[in-house]
């Protein structure tokens, strides 16, 4: 078992869980339901940019604020000014360092070394559907928006970091299609990984007896 309240103490290896998806796959979610029930603090790699763009003066408020003009405003900004995601992406490593932690972030699986990496995968049309629903926008409005947002967030961290979000699988150790699957779905198909006997924090599975 990866985790239990009661486990928790001295001497047992600090928990780190990254959890990574295009916007619309549902990992916010998800990371908040796990946090709650493996009692680990929820960090969100999105919430500091918006941090960060509130100080700039930007007013992040309305739902759907990442794909609306501001927004993607914000998005340039980052893209010809590196020191955003730099900063992010500093705290949420010293976080991750303390342990006991979920993060969900788009970098931390490929700047952490340690913890279990999962990727949620959805197409552009099923995400732009779960936007719909959850920020109130048109259905085209909404996949214009992402398509335009990947396509610069893709360019920023592969200038930064050189790996393509999106397409690069590499760091993840688990990879779960949440096409048909609603959030409760996803949440209880990562619980029977987690609770799994076989299951290490450093995302291996023990072989078969």
């Amino acid at each position: 078992m990866i985790l239990h309240q009661k486990s928790r103490g001295e001497g047992r290896e600090p928990v780190i869980i990254c959890i990574g998806g295009l916007a619309g796959s549902g990992k916010s979610t998800l990371a908040k339901k796990i946090a709650e029930k493996y009692d680990l603090r929820y960090f969100s790699g999105g919430d500091a940019l918006m941090a960060l763009a509130i100080e700039e003066g930007y007013k992040p408020l309305q739902h759907g604020w990442w794909e609306s003009q501001e927004g993607m405003k914000f998005l340039e900004k980052r893209g010809k000014d590196p020191r955003f995601d730099e900063a992010v992406d500093k705290k949420l490593v010293e976080l991750a360092q303390k342990g006991d932690v979920i993060l969900d972030s788009w970098t931390m699986p490929w700047l952490l070394k340690k913890g279990f990496k999962i990727w949620l995968e959805a197409s552009p049309e099923k995400r732009a559907e779960r936007i719909v629903k959850r920020d109130r926008m048109s259905f085209k409005k909404a996949l214009e928006a992402l398509k335009c947002k990947e396509k610069q967030t893709q360019t920023i961290y592969r200038k930064m970091y050189g790996f393509s979000l999106g397409d690069d699988f590499e760091p993840f150790h688990f990879i779960l299609d949440t096409e048909s699957l609603n959030a409760e779905e996803v949440f209880q198909v990562l619980c029977i990984v987690m609770d799994s006997p076989a299951f290490h924090r450093d995302g291996t599975l023990s072989p078969d007896p």
